[in-house]
């Protein structure tokens, strides 16, 4: 998963343990065995405030909806979308998680312009000619009630004040001649362990001097509180409008981003897999884990390249935790290709939990570069004169996190060398077989075994042998023609190494890392 992803972890409570999961940013959930049912939050992305050369209205707050025993099914993959605040006149992104859709807010509407649908309405704007009216919340209708509707504008000197917009548990207060309409105010949630508030509209703009319309409580922004100004944007992950402007520049402020938090009971000794980035708080009666920690994949080189090296493979038992700490759970992006004829790819980010590193695989070398080193090297590439692989286990850890990268072969045939894997070098090429790259690891952390870390093949020209990668998701190389191979995502996997028949393209993507805890009390 991309972004951040917060995971609070509660007290034990008759053998289970209680875990709440934040997610900020658009991320895949996987439902951990155990679990039939979660207790849920959804709030999309604020619309954005108006700009004009009149009174602009404020932006509806994104969809606010909240409920308990959602069913689920364990060992399923949810996507977990949050929506983004909506730019200047702009609706709001909708926020999903499983059979829950919550609707983004409603844009502002701008001189004369009424309001836009959505989770809650936009407030009406005017320019002087015409009171516009609020947008509709509730848009489309769910039960309960997602949001609300904006406020309109008003034709009374001299603030000509824009409607507010519309909240999760109020409508947007109308303008009038001395002020902008108000934010409708937001709904307070406990769902994340102490109460707070989602999901309030945006001021509407005035259009003279004054005292500034509020956002509603939950993150909506205020109106611009004189002419030539903007409103301010709706807070971050609280779904909150933006507010409206009274500019010729028909600017505005955005609305806020969306979030999406469940809760559920998972047992204790339960295994838990992070396939993004988060931030953990261990709970009371934990007191060590059992992890595995595979960082990214290395990138694939351009133009007879190697093999992508795989991201490091750590993984232990018993490791110390402290309840009441929270530890930032890091998982590594894989490598990019090398794009240009003579690039090589990229290293692999690092995955991290608490005091274990896994180190990004190496980039696979491009043209004549040397294998990047890495948690395993990347493998060299095989153009006149051809190189070697990078070292693997970079920094050393014990046990090893990887092993070195394969050299590449210009003998005969320009061919690339195979990426480190998490068990096995990658292999050298001869003057007529690319290397393969090295086998991974297998683990069973995660109740059946599964292998990570594998090294990406490297890259041949059409009439000889392409490198295959290695068990763990790395990628093939390229052969003649044929495009690289990306690693596996959430493997680890390095990629395949692109070759110089096709070099205008890039070598393969490395897999992403991932990292896995047992809970162990």
């Amino acid at each position: 998963m991309t972004g951040i992803m917060a995971m609070l972890l509660g007290r034990v409570v008759g053998g289970a343990l209680t875990i709440i999961e934040t997610f900020n940013a658009t991320a895949d959930w996987t439902c951990p065995d155990g679990v039939t049912q979660v207790d849920y939050l959804v709030v999309a992305g604020g619309g954005g405030g108006k700009g004009t050369s009149g009174s602009g209205g404020g932006g509806g707050a994104g969809g606010f909806r909240t409920g308990t025993g959602l069913s689920v099914t364990a060992g399923t993959t949810y996507t977990v979308t949050v929506g983004a605040g909506g730019g200047t006149g702009v609706n709001g992104s909708n926020s999903v998680f499983s059979t829950i859709t919550s609707n983004g807010g409603g844009s502002g509407g701008g001189g004369d312009q009424t309001g836009f649908n959505g989770g809650s309405g936009g407030g009406g704007g005017t320019a002087g000619t015409f009171a516009a009216a609020g947008g509709s919340g509730n848009t489309p209708s769910t039960s309960p009630s997602q949001g609300n509707n904006g406020g309109s504008a008003s034709l009374s000197a001299p603030a000509y004040g824009g409607g507010g917009g519309g909240g999760a548990s109020a409508v947007g207060g109308n303008g009038s001649g001395t002020a902008g309409g108000t934010g409708g105010a937001g709904t307070a949630s406990t769902i994340s362990g102490s109460s707070v508030t989602y999901a309030g509209g945006g001021g509407g703009a005035r259009n003279n001097s004054g005292t500034a319309a509020p956002g509603g409580a939950g993150g909506g922004g205020n109106g611009s509180p004189n002419y030539g100004t903007d409103g301010t944007a709706g807070a971050a992950n609280t779904g909150g409008g933006g507010g409206g402007s009274n500019n010729f520049a028909f600017s505005s402020a955005s609305g806020g981003s969306g979030v999406v938090i469940i809760k559920y009971a998972v047992p204790t000794g339960n295994v838990l897999t992070f396939k993004g980035s988060s931030r953990w708080t261990c709970p009371t009666g934990v007191t060590s884990v059992d992890y595995l920690v595979v960082a990214g994949g290395g990138g694939g080189g351009n133009n007879s390249g190697g093999g992508g090296g795989a991201g490091g493979f750590r993984t232990g038992t018993g490791l110390s935790v402290t309840a009441g700490t929270a530890y930032t759970v890091t998982v590594g992006a894989g490598g990019a290709g090398g794009v240009t004829n003579t690039a090589p790819g990229v290293a692999g980010g690092n995955s991290v939990f608490s005091s274990i590193t896994a180190n990004g695989g190496g980039a696979g070398a491009g043209y004549s570069n040397n294998g990047g080193n890495g948690g395993s090297g990347g493998g060299g590439a095989g153009n006149s004169p051809s190189t070697p692989g990078g070292s693997g286990n970079t920094p050393s850890t014990t046990p090893s996190q990887g092993s070195n990268g394969g050299n590449g072969n210009s003998a005969s045939a320009s061919l690339g060398g195979g990426g480190g894997g998490a068990s096995a070098v990658g292999a050298n090429a001869t003057s007529t077989v690319a290397g393969n790259g090295g086998n991974g690891t297998a683990s069973s952390i995660s109740g059946s075994s599964v292998t990570y870390a594998g090294g990406g093949g490297g890259a041949a020209n059409t009439s000889y042998t392409n490198g295959t990668g290695g068990s763990g998701g790395g990628g093939n190389g390229s052969l003649g023609n044929t495009v690289a191979q990306n690693g596996t995502a959430n493997t680890g996997g390095g990629a395949g190494g692109g070759s110089n028949t096709r070099y205008q393209d890039p070598g393969g993507t490395g897999g992403s890392g991932i990292v896995i805890i047992k809970l162990n009390s």
